[in-house]
């Protein structure tokens, strides 16, 4: 899910400026709590819209017969297709704890269905690292480059023992859009290149979810 510099070059370009993603998901996440009340791992969902997964499924060759039905081997086939992740990527999901970003395994797990004309697939990430008990943990789903934008829209459910809260805090779209637009603006286009390193603009449109646990 690395997405083409020439993207990012056509936002820039593009009269009125406007940042647009080209993929829209659905997102849902379950919180599974250990008996410290740590995170010790998330389940996440993504249920992509009709457009991107009617593209997959024609690239994939599945469901030819068109009925909105696929058989054993095509649902094999379509299994774990967005887990194919390149070295370093994160995953479209950054969970903090204060200044700390907590280290995350790859996907496990893959799971992939197609019903009503729409692709929902869910991938286990493992928390790997130290957490300091009762503080708050922020978890935000979003792509960098805002060609994926994520949308908190399906459940987010917490398992385990600990007395936990969450609440899910939306942005004001509209104006961190005109702050990502002037952001893009500022960049000088004559240092541009494949390579050049663009700014992380997906983090302004993100939700966060924050939960905390009390453990006494």
């Amino acid at each position: 899910m690395k997405h083409c510099f020439a993207f990012i070059l056509s936002l820039i370009c593009a009269a009125p400026l406007a940042a647009h993603p080209h993929i829209f998901v659905d997102t849902g996440l379950d919180l599974h709590i250990d008996e410290s009340g740590h995170l010790s791992e998330v389940t996440i969902t993504w249920a992509y819209d009709d457009f991107y997964s009617l593209l997959i499924i024609e690239d994939r060759g599945l469901d030819p017969d068109f009925d909105g039905v696929l058989t054993k081997a095509e649902q094999a086939d379509l299994q774990g297709f967005d887990t194919q992740w390149t070295p370093g990527f994160n995953g479209d999901l950054v969970i903090t704890q204060g200044t700390t970003t907590l280290t995350l395994s790859g996907p496990l797990e893959a799971t992939a269905s197609y019903k009503d004309g729409r692709i929902t697939t869910t991938h286990l990430r493992k928390v790997l690292a130290v957490q300091e008990t009762g503080a708050p943990i922020e978890l935000r789903a979003y792509d960098p480059s805002y060609y994926t934008a994520y949308d908190i829209s399906l459940p987010v459910r917490i398992e385990g023992p600990a007395a936990c809260n969450k609440k899910v805090e939306v942005p004001d779209v509209a104006a961190r859009l005109s702050e990502v637009n002037e952001q893009l603006m500022q960049m000088d286009m004559q240092e541009m290149s494949d390579d050049a390193e663009m700014p992380d603009v997906g983090i302004l449109l993100a939700s966060t979810v924050v939960v905390t646990c009390d453990m006494s």
